[in-house]
């Protein structure tokens, strides 16, 4: 019997995909609940899995069409043993060429590519822990799997390369310096529609918001000495690392309590200000800058918001977050700092009214009590829209986010 490969409820306000690719080809078998095909959102990409076992009859849409919610992607033949043969297409004829093509000269031994080893069929794995596997020429039978049904993920991948180190790089054989190619020097790719709603998402921050960006500046001494303190009895007790950016977070919402009006939005003539604090964290993610969002921040501690920022962090790398982890944010953090920048100016992100951007740490001479002393700094960034936000607001933010990280106990006693 053929079952339907549906798209699925896409989440809210989002009504069309578009088809990445497809992970089986016709005729070839499949289990029930294994990622068939990829459709990729305006917000994040998504599997749709496998309604029966059996094998897969037809595909009806080709990766890189456009898709709507419900429409019909392909079938599934249930019960079948994957030798179920792809409705064939005709052949166009060929034409005969006047005169046969010269054949074209092999490469140098030196210059193949390496061919990679098919992973074993008997090891179930996600897509993106198959791809990682070839890539790194891993044996799957080797590697410890966390998933439903033993299931390898791209996080059990990463876990084994951590634990396993990387052989030696063979030697490579110099090869001799080619005249530069004469083909074309340029390719063209078309855009993932993630990234255009991104683009539009930014441009339409620049065109719409008043954004302004006011600097300051903190020493990182205090929250780096009680890091280095409390950092093991901390993962000891709570299973996780402690990180800067639960305090950041924690400093932020205390600012943002104190200063509404950045936690606001604008709607027309209107301004809806959020009794909640759900702060966006910008993570940088295989398909781009993803923001999940941590719900209720103000309500977490230090170890519930690292444990929270660092699934959502994986879910990220791993392209499995959902929509639902991606909307409703009242803020957002950048941090840059981790690439190396040293000041930056964040882009709002709409409709939100304000978003810090971290840097990196670094020591820099200052002036302490008339003496000049090193000390680790970091520059801070709100970017604020000046139709909700004044500038005195903006800046009593920055220095209170300051405040609470140069003095951290005070912030964890609510003083």
């Amino acid at each position: 019997m053929s079952i339907d490969i549906i798209v699925p409820t896409l989440g809210e306000s989002v009504t069309e995909a578009t088809v990445a690719k497809w992970f089986k080809q016709p005729g070839e078998a499949v289990v029930q609940d294994e990622p068939l095909v990829e459709l990729e959102t305006d917000k994040v990409a998504l599997e749709v899995n496998a309604p029966a076992s059996g094998a897969l009859a037809e595909v009806l849409v080709e990766a890189g069409s456009d898709v709507e919610v419900g429409a019909l992607l392909g079938r599934v033949e249930e019960g079948a043993t994957g030798n179920v043969a792809p409705k064939p297409t005709p052949a166009p004829a060929e034409k005969t060429p006047a005169t046969p093509p010269e054949p074209t000269p092999a490469p140098p031994a030196a210059a193949a590519a390496p061919v990679a080893t098919p992973v074993e069929e008997d090891i179930p794995m996600a897509p993106a822990a198959e791809r990682l596997i070839l890539e790194r020429g891993l044996d799957p039978s080797a590697i410890a799997s966390s998933g439903r049904d033993g299931r390898i993920s791209k996080a059990d991948v990463l876990r084994h390369l951590e634990q396993v180190p990387a052989a030696p790089a063979a030697p490579q054989p110099v090869a001799a310096k080619e005249p530069r190619p004469t083909e074309e020097r340029e390719e063209r790719i078309p855009m993932s529609r993630l990234r255009q709603t991104m683009a539009a998402r930014l441009k339409e921050a620049q065109n719409t918001a008043a954004m302004l960006t006011t600097f300051n500046e903190v020493d990182m001494s205090a929250l780096m000495q009680m890091r280095r303190d409390y950092r093991d009895v901390f993962e000891k007790k709570h299973g996780v690392r402690l990180g800067f950016m639960s305090f950041f977070t924690k400093a932020c919402v205390t600012a943002l309590q104190e200063i509404p009006n950045v936690n606001a939005e604008i709607d027309s003539t209107d301004v809806i200000y959020k009794n909640h604090y759900d702060i966006g964290v910008a993570v940088s993610a295989p398909k781009g800058l993803m923001v999940p969002v941590v719900r209720d921040a103000d309500q977490r501690s230090i170890a519930g918001l690292e444990e929270e920022i660092g699934r959502l962090a994986g879910l990220a790398r791993d392209g499995d977050l959902s929509i639902a982890d991606l909307q409703g944010g009242t803020f957002t953090i950048s941090n840059g700092g981790v690439f190396g920048s040293l000041m930056s100016t964040p882009i709002l992100n709409p409709p939100q009214s304000g978003i810090l951007g971290m840097h990196k740490i670094q020591d820099r001479p200052i002036a302490v009590d008339g003496e000049v002393v090193i000390r680790p700094m970091m520059y801070l960034a709100l970017s604020y829209d000046h139709r909700i936000v004044d500038g005195r607001e903006a800046v009593t933010f920055l220095v209170r986010v300051k405040e609470c990280l140069e003095d951290p106990h005070r912030m964890l006693l609510d003083l």
